[in-house]
């Protein structure tokens, strides 16, 4: 079997390193990578703030994340030269009007992690100093949260790619996709043709466009634009500090070696592209983190924006197209794709390969009605959030 990966991100590079490990009826699965910029993860996957949250995303895609951290607390040696993850617990904080939300944020949590606690405001001061007493009503502390080293991940998939035969085409984007009576004619830029037995499409904000060109209809994708900043950090022991979030997500920081990670956690809707900040944003994150902390931020050292692509009910899409089997769907990570991309790399492989989850997935409650397309073909109106 032939297949082709449609975009380099985290998403493209876990599905074909899986792919790369599995055979059909003895014979491995050829697998070539295709990517339209000059180098790999230059959208989303290169611009992640890289938080693993247990209690984070939609109720498929934190089995998702469950089925993922095996591999994240143990990848093989032969792949990584150093550990991907690093402990950084999550500390949310709520003004007395939030007292609605922080309920909510315990009652969802504690499903997904139940270390999750609610803290004195005193003690999420000592943890997180700069925290204003006077706009911090409460706060819940989440352990059993990391930092991720998204290239040292990315760079793992793209190594047993490589070393399983696979191949990557760079500055390939692809210009048209032919269904034909037993394959698929992927067409590049340069005029090259590649002919396969299955597509994988993991473009993220143009995993609709590749749809469309390969005559399949969409899943009507939401690109959203975030923005993030760094700041020098005024504190000589801020490096080990939690990351801090507003409860209803209006901001958050994050500890990142001598400066901070700031964002208004921003979520703009935008037509697949290079994203690029807005000052507008950038001024609106510092007032508000201004405003709960005693940080006083007036320096920006950089900043940028990335797209996170959302479906209508906030799952992925992953699996077979119901009307063209051979078109694999692998997008809407909305945020959450480093943290789950273990896992959504092995589901894309188990259905190309046998046609149901695998090993990977025993003792997790995988929700795969949640993650198929065929959700968004039963009904004419997609479901709305």
């Amino acid at each position: 079997m032939r297949a082709v990966v449609v975009g380099g991100g985290i998403a493209g590079v876990s599905a074909a390193h899986a792919l790369s490990r599995k055979s059909v009826d003895g014979v491995s699965i050829e697998v070539t990578l295709v990517e339209a910029e000059k180098v790999l993860a230059h959208h989303t996957t290169g611009r992640s703030a890289a938080q693993l949250i247990l209690n984070y995303g939609a109720g498929p895609i934190r089995a998702l994340t469950r089925a993922s951290l095996d591999f994240l607390h143990h990848p093989p040696d032969r792949l990584v030269d150093h550990p991907i993850l690093e402990p950084r617990d999550v500390l949310t904080v709520a003004a007395a009007e939030q007292g609605e939300s922080v309920e909510r944020y315990l009652t969802e949590g504690r499903a997904a992690n139940p270390e999750i606690r609610e803290i004195t405001v005193a003690e999420a001061r000592e943890l997180f100093p700069p925290l204003r007493l006077d706009r911090v009503a409460r706060a819940i502390l989440e352990p059993d949260s990391y930092d991720i080293d998204v290239a040292g991940l990315h760079q793992a998939f793209v190594r047993g790619l490589r070393a399983n035969g696979g191949t990557i085409r760079l500055s390939a984007p692809v210009v048209g996709l032919e269904r034909r009576s037993t394959d698929w004619v992927v067409t590049l830029a340069d005029g090259e043709r590649l002919t396969v037995d299955v597509v994988v499409n993991a473009a993220g904000a143009w995993g609709d466009v590749v749809a469309e060109r390969a005559g399949i209809p969409p899943v009507d994708l939401q690109p959203m634009r975030r923005t993030a900043f760094m700041t020098p950090s005024r504190y000589g022991d801020s490096s080990g500090w939690p990351l801090v979030a507003d409860v209803d997500h209006n901001w958050y920081v994050k500890p990142d070696g001598r400066r901070f990670l700031c964002s208004p956690a921003d979520e703009q809707p935008s037509e697949p592209c290079d994203a690029k900040p807005e000052e507008i944003d950038v001024a609106m994150a510092i007032d508000r983190i201004n405003a709960a902390t005693t940080l006083d931020i007036r320096h920006v050292a950089s900043s940028w924006a990335g797209l996170r692509t959302f479906t209508a009910d906030r799952s992925m899409v992953i699996g077979p197209e119901p009307a063209e089997p051979s078109f694999i769907w692998c997008v809407g990570q909305g945020g959450t794709g480093i943290q789950t991309s273990p896992a959504a790399g092995h589901l894309v492989a188990d259905l190309v390969a046998d046609g149901a989850p695998g090993a990977n997935f025993d003792g997790v409650e995988l929700d795969l009605a949640g993650l198929l397309p065929d959700r968004f073909r039963l009904s004419p109106h997609h479901p709305q959030v």
